[in-house]
């Protein structure tokens, strides 16, 4: 686990400097230029970290989702506490997803939200699993807690994709990839953000901000089988 912590902390701490530092240009001259997307400017810059946030709030949902599974299957406490923690993570990583989302929107469209149908599912998203945490905060028996939110996060988390992929494409909309964008596509897919540099950055955010998922969630794994241990000798 030390590498991914390493590994995560140098990758991201790497495309925060490149992502920031490397100038833009109309005729980029080499690696070290990006080139200046019309409409974006700078703003472009965010794709490094807007996109790999939201990227990730997807992984720690459906991984929440898997490990609910498992404890419907074999009642191990282990497997609730892997499924609460990915799904806190998923929370705080779609927040951060919503924040770098409505700076962007800010920029480029006047306003920080104007429930576009990506930031209308993706509130949708937070109202889902904030009732998740109500919901297990509610009850006080460990073995209902656990089973409620298992069956909770299977149903949520089969909401994620919908949301996600599906919902802000089968609708007009400002993002990119909405149904009347006429590409047709996401904004990777348009011309200019397919620059083989920008790609090399944000594939490399990508896998930082991935393997800050998983070095957070055994943290908060161990974190959660030390707040059960306490509880029971209080008890």
């Amino acid at each position: 686990m030390t590498y991914v912590k390493y590994g995560s902390i140098i990758l991201i701490t790497l495309v925060i400097v490149a992502g920031i530092g490397i100038p833009m240009s109309l005729e980029p001259a080499g690696f070290f230029e990006f080139p200046l997307i019309p409409g974006l400017e700078d703003k472009a810059r965010n794709i490094f970290f807007h996109v790999p946030t939201a990227w990730t709030s997807v992984l720690a949902f459906l991984v929440g989702t898997f490990f609910g599974i498992r404890y419907l299957r074999t009642k191990n406490i282990e497997d609730d506490y892997k499924s609460v923690s990915a799904a806190g993570l998923g929370l705080l990583f779609c927040i951060l997803a919503t924040v770098t989302g409505a700076l962007w929107a800010r920029f480029n469209w006047g306003t920080f939200w104007n429930w576009d149908p990506r930031q209308t599912s993706i509130f949708i998203l937070l109202l889902i699993y904030g009732a998740y945490f109500a919901l297990r905060s509610a009850i006080e028996s460990d073995e209902k807690r656990a089973s409620l939110s298992a069956v909770y996060s299977i149903i949520a988390g089969l909401t994620v994709p919908f949301f996600v992929f599906v919902m802000p494409r089968m609708m007009a909309g400002l993002h990119p990839g909405a149904r009347d964008d006429p590409s047709g596509k996401g904004p990777l897919m348009q011309s200019g953000m397919i620059a083989g540099n920008m790609r090399v950055f944000f594939y490399l955010s990508l896998l930082g901000f991935t393997l800050l998922f998983i070095w957070l969630l055994n943290l908060r794994i161990r974190a959660a089988r030390l707040e059960h241990e306490h509880s029971r000798q209080q008890h």
